[in-house]
């Protein structure tokens, strides 16, 4: 009996273009052919469908090969702003806040540059020594922060330093006469925060405005201890963001790998937290759950499928192969590791088949229809 695209199961629009024919073929040759790739094809369980609707719905496939596949260890973990991202702009010293001429959120400031004057005239706690105190507690707090960040490789032994000489200047200007009522900008970035208004009174050491930039993002992986022995393989990483559908790898993104630590992963018991950094162009954002997938050693040879490609049904994985101009086969499979765009198959699929890597909804619709058109039939 023939089998037909069901075209309940569609669009309005698709039924109006073309119809799917799915035949049951009868053969000269006896069922259980081989064809010539290890694969042995029952012909009444082959799927027939033109040239021209395989066009049409844009079924294509891909003749599969060897090629080098890296090892991949799929696992979760997030989306950070990177450790010199962020900076706090705070009140010198207490008093009226004037904002610098054009300060307001969204705008871009150079380091240095000015966001707000505060004065203490006709004020109590103007104290110059005081405010002088608070910079330089607050320059030490920021070289205990990059401290451990620096051993554990997250920043750059210039990035330490400039903190380190930040808390020097400020610890030498700690004196009565070190007060200047000038609040500015400790990196080039971005006024993410604006926390006071133009006129308003602070204390001292209260914030004023949040530089940001995110050039540069961390990636956080946290592998199971369970995978160990991965640790040392690890060179790269792909990651999808959870707020997309795209797949980033991050050798596109000049993706650095900081480091690794089998000592846990601190607040995540179990697992091993392995650190990347990576260029954002604008469409990361931070603070976001991502899907990793940790690249290791590559293997050499490997028969290897567009994730598109693998379909599942019960627990059962398979690929739809084409065999002639009108016809596929479907062909259950062994799937090992992703990197997120190309899937392992270990076992189901040899070299050199033809797999179907787009379109395969309608391969697979048309091999479950069974509505056939009056006077239809197909015999070779």
């Amino acid at each position: 009996m023939s089998r037909f695209f069901n075209l309940s199961v569609v669009s309005p629009v698709l039924v109006s273009a073309v119809v799917l024919v799915a035949c049951s073929h009868k053969h000269a040759e006896k069922h259980g052919e081989n064809d010539g790739h290890g694969h042995n094809h029952d012909h009444q369980d082959e799927i027939v469908m033109s040239p021209k609707d395989a066009a049409r719905f844009g079924v294509k496939v891909e003749a599969v090969g060897r090629s080098p596949f890296s090892e991949i260890v799929k696992v979760s973990g997030e989306i950070m702003p990177a450790a010199t991202e962020r900076a706090v702009i705070i009140a010198t010293t207490s008093g009226v806040v004037k904002l610098a001429k054009g300060i307001e959120i969204g705008k871009n400031v150079k380091a240095g540059e000015l966001i707000a004057t505060i004065s203490a005239k006709n004020l109590t706690g103007g104290d110059s020594n005081q405010t002088s105190l608070v910079t330089m507690q607050a320059a030490k707090r920021e070289l205990d922060r990059l401290e451990p960040l620096l051993k554990d490789g997250l920043i750059t032994k210039k990035e330490y330093n400039e903190a380190l000489r930040a808390y020097e200047e400020a610890k030498s200007s700690y004196s009565p006469t070190a007060a200047t009522g000038r609040a500015v900008s400790g990196m080039t970035g971005v006024i993410s925060v604006l926390a006071v208004n133009d006129g308003a009174y602070v204390e001292t050491g209260q914030p004023i405005a949040t530089i940001t930039r995110n050039t540069r993002l961390t990636l956080k992986a946290l592998l199971p201890s369970g995978d160990i022995d991965f640790l040392g393989k690890i060179s790269t990483a792909n990651f999808r963001p959870s707020h997309s559908d795209k797949i980033i790898n991050l050798a596109d993104r000049n993706g650095v790998l900081l480091s690794s630590s089998a000592n846990g992963g601190g607040d995540t018991p179990g697992y091993l937290p392995v650190y990347f950094s990576f260029e954002n162009y604008g469409d990361v954002v931070p603070g976001s759950p991502a899907e990793i997938y940790l690249v290791g050693s590559a293997k050499t040879e490997a028969l290897t499928v567009p994730v598109e490609a693998v379909s599942e049904q019960q627990g059962t994985k398979f690929i739809y192969i084409k065999i002639d101009d009108h016809g596929y086969h479907k062909q259950n499979v062994t799937a090992g590791r992703s990197d997120g765009k190309r899937v392992e198959i270990t076992t189901g699929l040899n070299d050199g088949d033809s797999v179907v890597t787009s379109g395969c909804t309608f391969i697979r619709l048309a091999e479950t229809s069974t509505v056939v058109p009056e006077g239809h039939s197909h015999s070779h």
